[in-house]
Formats: C-alpha cells, structure tokens, sequence
C-alpha cells in the first residue's frame, strides 16, 4: 500500500507564505512524477505544480514566480513553497505522486487527502 501524507497547510492573510509537505510512504519502488493540484469551491482541480524525479518543475501560470515546488528524493517528499499569496490561492490542495504498481506493471497514481489553504484578504 502507498499513502501519501500531506501538511502545511492553514490560514494566512494576503501577501503571507505558506509551506506544504506531502510524504510517500509505502511499497515505494519507484517514484516518477509528483506534484500539486487545488480545487477551490465550485471549480475543477487544476495543476499548480509539478515536478519530475530529476528535478523539472511545471507551473500554472497564476502561481509562476510565487510559487517553488521541490523535492527530496532521499525522503520521498515534495514540498510547496508558496509566497505572496492572494485570496484566490485559497483551495484544498491536494499532492500527487505517479509510482510504479508491480500489481498491474505500470505507474499508479496515488493522492493525498488534502489539505486547506486559506488567504484572506
């Protein structure tokens, strides 16, 4: 079983920064793709950020220059890094993380069960 454990998030006012960690635990033979995503009430998830095994990341262009995402390969964990933060960043963000599945021999998307980021103006 994979799980992946999200942390980090909270309450801040506009112009605040906030840091979110997402941990794979599990039979974790090999990690591809991880990233963030957000959905915010009323609209579809949407990409924030990802990032490859090698370190590439991926931004949504509203977060591009605020946003960092990172990774540490040695922990399993991918971290988002979020400044100046505006009330529309307000979402549940939720991480994401393509592992390989030997039960059905190919890469497996696992979730995590997300968690709330609040910007108030």
């Amino acid at each position: 079983q994979v799980q992946l454990v999200e942390s980090g998030g909270g309450s801040v006012q506009a112009g605040g920064s906030l840091r979110l960690s997402c941990a794979a635990s599990g039979r974790l033979i090999s990690i591809n793709d991880m990233g963030w995503y957000r959905q915010a009430p009323g609209k579809q998830r949407e990409l924030v950020a990802d990032i490859t095994s090698g370190g590439s990341g991926n931004y949504l262009d509203s977060v591009q220059g605020r946003f960092t995402i990172s990774r540490d390969n040695a922990k399993n964990t991918v971290y988002l890094q979020m400044n100046s933060l505006k009330p529309e960043d307000t979402a549940v963000y939720f991480c994401a993380a393509d592992i390989w599945n030997p039960t059905i021999f190919s890469v497996s998307r696992y979730w995590g069960q997300g968690t709330q980021v609040t910007v108030s103006s």
